[in-house]
């Protein structure tokens, strides 16, 4: 049997969205021990060009539901990125896995040929469901998930390889 769809982005999106939120959890455990205010962690960046974490995280949690949405054609739920502490960030990520979770594999697999319409950089762009799976919001979410572990890591925070896979 062909991977399908949901196979090849639900189960991937989910488990990195339990492992961010789990490296939020060590990264509030490593403010509290060293004394730093977890501002300090919210608001870092790597380069200053950069998004800082807060950022990061706020968009790898919109590829995440912008992906469920657009391939099962469900209203893209809206946020309002206004989170700027670990446990609000946790929570925008728990809205994020509750909502993915509740689209079912139905709503999403033989989404290969469907039209998605995107806008990066403001510019629309139309793409087939397979196109947008595997070229714009999986790279696109591995991305900032990845960007928020380097800086998570960059900060001092004790995390490594097995905290960025998490659970598999």
């Amino acid at each position: 049997m062909p991977l399908s769809m949901y196979q090849a982005s639900v189960p991937a999106v989910l488990q990195m969205l339990n492992a961010l939120s789990a490296n939020l959890d060590k990264a509030a455990e490593h403010a509290k021990a060293t004394g730093i205010d977890p501002s300090e962690l919210t608001n870092a960046r790597l380069a200053p060009d950069m998004f800082p974490l807060t950022r990061q995280v706020q968009i790898a949690t919109d590829h995440a539901k912008g992906m469920a949405a657009r391939l099962s054609g469900r209203e893209n739920p809206k946020y309002e990125d206004n989170e700027s502490t670990l446990d609000e960030l946790k929570a925008r990520i728990a809205k994020t896995i509750a909502f993915v979770q509740s689209v079912p594999q139905s709503e999403i697999d033989g989404s290969e040929a469907k039209e998605v319409m995107i806008t990066p950089g403001g510019q629309p762009r139309t793409l087939s469901g397979e196109r947008y799976l595997l070229q714009n919001a999986l790279p696109n979410f591995f991305f900032h998930v990845t960007t928020a572990y380097d800086i998570l890591r960059h900060k001092g925070v004790n995390v490594g390889k097995r905290d960025y896979l998490g659970n598999y």
